[in-house]
């Protein structure tokens, strides 16, 4: 058994979680500590946090390390969310931390931070019962609120929409609204974001299920009579009671949900913002895990530790969502198919010269299956808006980092290697290598079936001493493939020193 602390650091509250991890009996929270400490504040006003919140900040997290030491905590991870890394001065309140504290703190992207929580959400017993049908999976922040929409089992979209809590409250404070019409201001921004997300993604028939996460939804669920994670929540009666809610002061709402801070400004916003999503997207009934980042955290590590085993397939999301987003922008699915199939056989017949992983086999089936998708937009710009495509869309399971990768080998594809001191500042040295590994790949991928009529049915690839030797079964002339690459095999043998030829099998038709 081993005891874990998952500390997160957010827009508007601190909070640790300590956890006993073992094989036999999962994840099992054992305390839990929250300090309110409105960080957004000072970076939204100023851009930057001043001394006396980091101050606060590096006293609070003191804290926190006394009593992980009375709990003789194995081992720790903790992660700060955006408004850390948007502060100016973040690089030195990191350093600040680690030297007051003796805490290392890694700051996540929205992407990654997303993906913990929906990890630890889709770990839970009835997750993969739930989304057979149509689900979605709603996380409310402070800053944004996020959405991965689930058809038929299958992971369809994630869209990140800026309708945070936080966000909506501060708009109207700017905007001088008056303070009689607060509720149905935030209505009214809230429902202009999901107007548009239901009209692009949502299906004709609605959602069945709607798994949310967020402050206050536990309360909300609590107050209903419902207290087991695994038991629905009728969305009718949600909507009816937090509209009951809606009219009261903030006095009132947290003295019925009992919550500790009484004059918590952001209570109306979050009741505003579950109703409407619950609302908009036509769900029957409502499910509340009662999970947040920390136990996202604690399950990640758990999870890369072998302490448990993911009972839920998340690189079948990423596929999914992946093939979802190509089909929006109407790429040809025969080639998209066959390339995937040959990219694929060359990084497995490589795999001693590259070096990579599966999650960098991973990375390559998506470039594959996006490639064309800037077509839709531009045919003589298509590498450039493909890759604004990628790096523009949010895929489930994926990092900020891993989606510049795979926008880069997309775009690499048909556009030159560039020098990596041109692109330094959203890659590092290694993902760069990657990236021109998995672009050499899809390139000689791609030229094989240049023509679009996958004329070579069967394909073998081996490596012979210095040579990638690779022979497709063909019934039709192949000149166009063959010049294609020829040229496209330079690239190949510069990042890997083995050169690459083509070997056709004439069959008959």
């Amino acid at each position: 058994m081993e005891t874990f602390a998952a500390i997160y650091i957010g827009s508007y509250e601190i909070s640790m979680k300590i956890f006993e991890l073992s094989a036999k009996r999962g994840i099992k929270e054992i305390d839990c500590l929250r300090h309110r400490m409105e960080l957004w504040r000072d970076v939204y006003a100023n851009g930057d946090i001043g001394v006396a919140m980091v101050d606060e900040l590096c006293g609070v997290l003191s804290e926190f390390g006394k009593v992980m030491n009375s709990y003789r905590v194995n081992a720790y991870r903790a992660f700060a969310g955006m408004t850390i890394r948007d502060a100016a001065n973040a690089t030195f309140v990191l350093e600040q931390i680690r030297l007051r504290t003796k805490l290392q703190v890694s700051v996540q992207s929205n992407s990654e931070h997303r993906f913990m929580s929906y990890q630890a959400v889709a770990s839970t017993e009835a997750f993969e019962k739930i989304i057979a049908e149509n689900t979605a999976v709603v996380d409310v922040g402070g800053a944004s609120l996020q959405i991965t929409l689930f058809v038929g089992g299958k992971a369809v979209t994630t869209q990140h929409l800026p309708i945070g809590t936080m966000r909506l409250r501060e708009q109207i404070a700017r905007a001088s609204m008056p303070p009689e019409h607060y509720e149905q201001q935030i209505q009214e921004m809230v429902d202009k974001e999901l107007t548009v997300f239901k009209e692009l993604y949502l299906p004709h028939e609605g959602i069945r299920h709607l798994i949310l996460m967020g402050d206050y939804v536990v309360e909300v669920v609590r107050a209903l009579g419902r207290n087991e994670n695994a038991l629905p929540v009728e969305a009718d009666k949600f909507v009816r009671y937090t509209g009951k809610l809606g009219r009261q002061n903030v006095e009132l709402i947290s003295e019925e949900l009992d919550l500790p801070n009484e004059k918590d400004m952001l209570i109306v916003p979050s009741l505003v913002v579950f109703r409407r999503v619950v609302q908009e997207m036509r769900a029957k009934d409502i499910y509340v895990p009662g999970l947040d980042a920390n136990d996202g955290i604690a399950y990640d590590y758990a999870q890369t530790h072998n302490i448990v085993k993911a009972t839920h397939d998340f690189t079948q999301d990423v596929l999914s969502a992946a093939e979802h987003l190509g089909s929006r922008y109407f790429g040809y699915e025969p080639h998209i198919r066959a390339l995937e199939r040959t990219a694929l056989a060359i990084f497995d017949t490589v795999k001693k010269l590259h070096g990579l992983t599966k999650r960098e086999r991973l990375l390559l089936q998506v470039a594959a299956l996006l490639h064309d998708c800037g077509k839709y937009v531009s045919l003589v710009n298509a590498p450039r808006c493909a890759y604004d495509i990628i790096i523009s869309s949010e895929i489930i399971g994926l990092t900020h980092l891993e989606r510049e990768i795979v926008a880069f080998t997309v775009l690499y594809n048909s556009l030159p290697l560039e020098p990596y001191e041109q692109v330094a500042d959203k890659m590092d040295s290694k993902s760069y290598i990657t990236v021109a590994k998995l672009a050499a790949i899809l390139r000689l991928a791609n030229a094989l079936d240049k023509s679009h009529k996958q004329k070579m049915k069967s394909l073998k690839a081996s490596l012979t001493g210095g040579t990638l030797i690779i022979t497709p079964e063909v019934a039709e002339s192949v000149w166009l493939e063959r010049g294609i690459f020829e040229t496209r095999a330079a690239m190949f043998e510069q990042v890997f020193g083995v050169k690459a030829v083509i070997k056709v099998k004439k069959v008959n038709r």
